[in-house]
């Protein structure tokens, strides 16, 4: 579980301003991905064809569920914070708060069309998803990139480590909780989709850097199995995309 996450305001005792926020180009890098991805996966069902629309609607469930989090994590931590702390950022931190909400809006008229294409794969309701979707995608791909340029740099100068490391602990804790909805997977999922989005050359580093040695050993020999079998079900007739 999360350890409670402290007021915002000054830095807690013992806690000094500094923090590598690097991670979360990673996330980013993933959302970009899923959100490309999603509305051709949704376009490449055929009519009528429920089978793949249920495993193509499990996935697009995964992404929703995960755009929610992040957003509710974000607006947890982040932006009470930089206010306080860089007023010169409010202006930022505004906007951003907009486009979170602007990103609620969309996904509220996008998730209740998911249950109707799932059971009946009916073309029309696919061809109104895949172009919602792409909606969402275009606006999260604008937003994504004014948070890198206008939010990171001074979250990593005015949070600790602590309190931005809290952002992951809760993301962890929030799937764990969720298990019994997103599937027995969904861990392996988000560990695979963190080292996908890593450039293959620098991967190797990265795991032994980030990974935890126990956790490495349980992903060899179970959780990278299950990320590959979700993968041949998403794409079980050409290659996975690359996201970098």
């Amino acid at each position: 579980m999360a350890k409670k996450l402290p007021s915002p305001g000054p830095l807690p005792a013992g806690q000094h301003p500094g923090c590598d926020t690097s991670g979360m180009i990673l996330v980013h890098r993933i959302f970009r991905w899923l959100y490309r991805e999603l509305p051709e996966l949704v376009r490449e069902v055929e009519p009528g064809d429920t089978a793949r629309s249920a495993v193509v609607g499990r996935y697009a469930h995964l992404d929703f569920f995960a755009l929610h989090m992040h957003h509710e994590t974000e607006d947890m931590v982040l932006w009470d914070r930089l206010e306080a702390r860089e007023p010169a950022c409010t202006l930022h931190v505004g906007q951003m708060r907009a486009q979170h909400a602007e990103v609620a809006v969309r996904l509220a008229r996008i998730e209740p069309q998911l249950a109707p294409w799932v059971v009946t794969a009916d073309p029309r309701l696919r061809e109104v998803f895949a172009t919602d979707i792409e909606g969402l995608r275009d606006l999260l791909s604008a937003h994504l990139g004014q948070e890198e340029d206008d939010i990171l740099p001074v979250a990593g100068e005015v949070m600790s480590q602590q309190e931005w490391d809290f952002m992951e602990e809760h993301t962890r804790a929030t799937l764990m909780a969720h298990r019994k909805e997103l599937g027995k997977d969904v861990m392996s999922l988000q560990l695979g989709l963190l080292i996908a989005s890593v450039p293959e050359a620098e991967r190797e580093d990265w795991v032994r850097a980030n990974v935890p040695a126990p956790i490495r050993l349980l992903y060899l020999l179970l959780m990278k199995r299950r990320y590959d079998s979700a993968m041949r079900e998403l794409y079980p007739d050409r290659p996975v995309p690359t996201m970098v």
